[in-house]
């Protein structure tokens, strides 16, 4: 048993509630295996404009990507680092020339076990892959898809030995 769940039967144990909405609450809280995010991505037609902007709104810090494959010639990519209210570490993102102009709004990106089982399950549920399976050399695939809504979102599989 997890600590979270531990804490979770802890104090559900101790609350006045019926054991039909304790049962309810515990079968949602599938916390070890529920698909999260992981990273976000904002295009930008500035870039030094829009760190400027997200520096001084939120202290976000940016430093130049230098994964384990070079970028193709004439693209830049920006790894942001957060922090949450205490000061640890949180989610990270990047920032990216804008490359087309349907490039709208941030993406999120969700971690999956598998890139290609989830575009299947995107497009049984009605949704769509805009972008099908790409690698990212040295650190896995990711797929940016649409949901019913035409919101974008992006899936993520982490496998090192991408290519």
């Amino acid at each position: 048993m997890t600590e979270i769940s531990h804490t979770v039967n802890t104090i559900l144990s101790t609350c006045h509630t019926s054991k039909r909405i304790r049962n309810l609450i515990k079968s949602n809280l599938k916390l070890t295996n529920m698909p999260t995010i992981v990273h976000f991505e904002i295009p930008s037609d500035d870039i030094e404009r829009s760190k400027k902007f997200y520096n001084e709104l939120f202290g976000w810090n940016f430093e130049k990507w230098s994964g384990p494959e070079p970028l193709p010639e004439g693209h830049e990519y920006l790894i942001i680092s957060t922090t949450d209210d205490k000061g640890n570490k949180s989610i990270a993102g990047g920032m990216m020339k804008r490359q087309n102009s349907q490039q709208q709004g941030m993406t999120n990106y969700i971690d999956v076990k598998s890139v290609q089982e989830y575009s299947a399950k995107v497009e049984q549920l009605g949704g769509k892959v805009m972008i099908p399976k790409k690698p990212v050399p040295g650190m896995g695939y990711f797929a940016v898809c649409l949901d019913t809504e035409n919101n974008s979102f992006g899936i993520w599989e982490t496998d090192a030995n991408a290519k």
